[in-house]
């Protein structure tokens, strides 16, 4: 190996989106150090052997790449030479075969095909200038694929040390209808524990197994299998850097792993599916694995799942992947499919695990079964879950376990409610890939509650239960009950446990506390949620807002949307959800500016999870009125769009007088219109819903209301007004 690259070198191994944290800890597993996760993948160092072996060994990974240089480029140029410098006569021959792989833009490269053509060119030029002759490009088995990803300004250059992606094993040649990539049923697996129940003699069973991804990675784990062992090829051993000595020694080590592994007696694993012909496929791949002795597939549909009897089967696990709407068949067809798997399971399976990957969690809720974890896991682009069930072992238990929570008859009408809404709502928020939504907004006048579902990144869902201020005429111990039944609804519909529901309670006891919002705990519980691909900490029980404004969604895509390449300016910034947004969106530079000590440090958070760095995104903790004053007077500006939104009413002992957005806005909005450019945009939004807005504006500045309200709000239009403003056209 050319001696630049000898000794420990960096190395990212991509992912499906939800699997970084287990990817993180199969690496460590396997010998990585100086691990680092980020959105889909996962960087570490080690020698070149490590890369060999994760190749060989990663169930999880789509690609193992080798880092060679990242650069700071502007444009074409920057790219050209900065691909042109490497040593790429060191990689590949100049009568090779060569591919790149191009991902991102920035505002000069606004194609990734433009960007894969520059590259190309630089390495080209490279090695015509050097021998006289060029790689042909080819993007069937090449002898060298370089994978380029730009982010911003900064490129990634990397040689794909895998070929074709990962989870490509080899042994699946027949596929269903819906099938499940080889890397996410090994998640699966190893979410629902498979590995510990093995080894403790369990069994595996998939009631529709389709085409047996499920089984045979099962079967794979449990027999100490290479996932990499039957691939055809890997990127890496055309590769003029190649080390076929470690590579056949890694090699040889996984066939005799396998070896010993299918000496030993697996546990039985076994798939079932109503549809004779998929278990065609099933079987073929079942073969091909190599796996036919020791993995099952019988014709069988779910209401005659049961446990084998041909041998003592212990308890252990049943995992599937049912059909869930989007994909096979009708929704309403499907769940008495899942009702049905539901009865088969409390009456044939008690004392075992139970996992349920399905893109539409709420065909899960008609098996009657309790969810004890759900993960928040991507099959192809659908969001989807996997839900977890402990099997009741005794029937008391089960019938325990069927049976709902004493509701009052009025908190029944809630929940059904709430089903309707999951219906609506829920499915809606899923088609959009929205994790952060609100179900329910005092639908029913007598439950007089706002309820918002938050997803973590960790597949924990979560309840935001907040109280509306009860008229005087209701007796507050009858508002405290309704309350509790509203919350036991949210139990019983969402399967949310308590500790993982928010309860914000308004009480009357005193004129001190009578119009505020009681913590439920003091203990500060932030996590971590998605929106629109940016990371964003929110924490449900310490503060009286989560962090997160949901009915402003909208507006922060929208300033994502026109952010690129503009300086961006937001006042009264809050956690700067919006900045990371216009930051994600390309703003070449923004100032994010409050008052607050704690939500300037929550920004801070916010910044460093989304990797934007503090001098190009600057966090200024001030008073927004001060600062403006200042900004006047110092002739700051230039600022191609803004984005205002004040609170209502602020007495703050830190700000200069007092803030009321009715009597203030017109100064406010003139004061941000002095600060802007003249192409600029002024985003000015509030959630006084008695706002007027001051006509003199209309006459001085081009003002158009902004209907930005998603389908989850769109009950109560009032509860915020958005506005674009701009100079007039001169």
């Amino acid at each position: 190996m050319t001696e630049y690259l000898a000794g420990t070198q960096t190395f990212t191994a991509t992912c499906p989106k939800g699997l970084e944290g287990l990817l993180v800890a199969e690496l460590r597993d396997l010998g990585a150090v100086e691990i680092r996760e980020q959105p889909a993948a996962v960087h570490f160092t080690g020698p070149l052997a490590l890369a060999y072996r994760c190749c060989l060994w990663s169930r999880l990974a789509n690609r193992v790449l080798l880092c060679l240089a990242q650069v700071r480029i502007d444009n074409a140029e920057d790219l050209y030479h900065a691909v042109a410098e490497l040593p790429w006569e060191q990689h590949i021959s100049p009568s090779g075969t060569l591919w790149l792989q191009f991902s991102g833009t920035n505002r000069e490269i606004r194609n990734s095909q433009f960007g894969a053509q520059k590259a190309k060119d630089a390495i080209v030029d490279r090695l015509r200038k050097q021998s006289g002759a060029r790689p042909q490009v080819s993007r069937h088995n090449p002898d060298l694929t370089v994978a380029l990803r730009l982010h911003r300004d900064k490129l990634d250059i990397a040689v794909d040390l895998s070929g074709d992606s990962l989870h490509k094993r080899g042994y699946r040649t027949h596929i269903g209808a819906a099938p499940l990539k080889e890397n996410l049923a090994a998640a699966l697996l190893l979410r629902a524990g498979w590995p510990q129940i093995a080894a403790a003699g369990g069994a595996l069973l998939d009631p529709m197994c389709g085409s047996g991804t499920i089984l045979v990675e099962g079967a794979m784990m449990a027999a100490d299998i290479a996932p990499g062992l039957q691939r055809d090829s890997f990127g890496f051993e055309r590769w003029l850097n190649h080390q076929s000595d470690i590579w056949n020694c890694l090699r040889e080590e996984a066939l005799e792993r396998r070896r010993r592994g299918l000496e030993r007696e697996l546990p039985e694993i076994r798939g079932y599916d109503a549809d004779a012909k998929v278990l065609f496929a099933a079987e073929a791949n079942i073969a091909r694995a190599g796996l036919e002795r020791h993995v099952r597939v019988s014709c069988r549909p779910v209401s005659a799942f049961k446990v084998p009897t041909h041998r003592q089967v212990k308890r252990g696990l049943v995992l599937t992947n049912p059909p869930y709407g989007e994909r096979l068949g009708e929704q309403e067809a499907l769940r008495e499919t899942y009702a049905e798997l539901g009865r088969q399971l409390k009456r044939e399976f008690p004392g075992w695990q139970v996992g349920i990957f399905t893109g539409n969690p709420e065909l899960g809720f008609d098996t009657g079964l309790r969810s004890h974890k759900q993960y928040q896991l991507y099959n192809g682009s659908i969001p989807s879950r996997l839900l977890m069930f402990n099997v009741r072992e005794h029937a008391a238990d089960a019938k325990v376990e069927e049976g709902k929570p004493a509701l009052s008859p009025e908190a029944e009408m809630v929940a059904n409610r709430l089903r309707k809404n999951l219906r609506t709502i829920g499915k809606w928020a899923q088609r959009n890939g929205i994790d952060c939504y609100r179900l329910y907004d005092a639908d029913l006048p007598e439950y007089a509650a706002a309820i918002d579902i938050y997803q973590s990144l960790d597949g924990g869902r979560h309840a935001h239960v907040q109280e509306y201020r009860a008229p005087s005429t209701v007796d507050e111990h009858k508002a405290r009950t309704r309350l509790r039944d509203l919350v036991r609804a949210v139990q019983q519909v969402l399967e949310i446990p308590q500790d993982a529901i928010s309860i914000k309670e308004r009480r009357r006891h005193s004129h001190k506390s009578g119009g505020q919002y009681r913590k439920q705990t003091e203990a500060a519980k932030s996590f971590w949620v998605n929106e629109y691909g940016a990371e964003l900490e929110v924490n449900l029980y310490a503060y009286l807002d989560t962090g997160l404004f949901l009915d402003h969604r909208p507006v922060r895509q929208y300033l994502r949307e026109r952010a690129h390449g503009k300086r961006f300016l937001n006042l009264f910034c809050y956690t700067a959800s919006a900045t990371v947004q216009a930051a994600l969106g390309g703003c070449r530079q923004s100032t994010s500016v409050d008052m607050s000590k704690t939500y300037q440090a929550w920004a801070a958070r916010n910044f460093r999870r989304n990797h934007l760095d503090g001098r190009q995104h600057q966090l200024v903790e001030a008073d927004c009125l001060r600062w403006l004053d200042s900004a006047q007077q110092n002739r700051r500006g230039g600022y191609d769009l803004i984005f205002l939104d004040p609170p209502s009413f602020s007495n703050s002992a830190k700000m200069r007088g007092v803030l009321d957005i009715q009597r203030d806005h017109a100064k406010l909005i003139r004061q941000c219109m002095n600060l802007l450019g003249p192409e600029g945009t002024l985003v000015f939004s509030n959630n006084l819903r008695t706002f007027k807005m001051d006509k003199e504006l209309a006459a001085e500045f081009n003002v158009e209301a902004l209907p930005l309200l998603d389908r989850d709000f769109q009950r109560n239009p009032k509860i915020h007004n958005v506005w674009e403003i701009k100079h007039p056209e001169r």
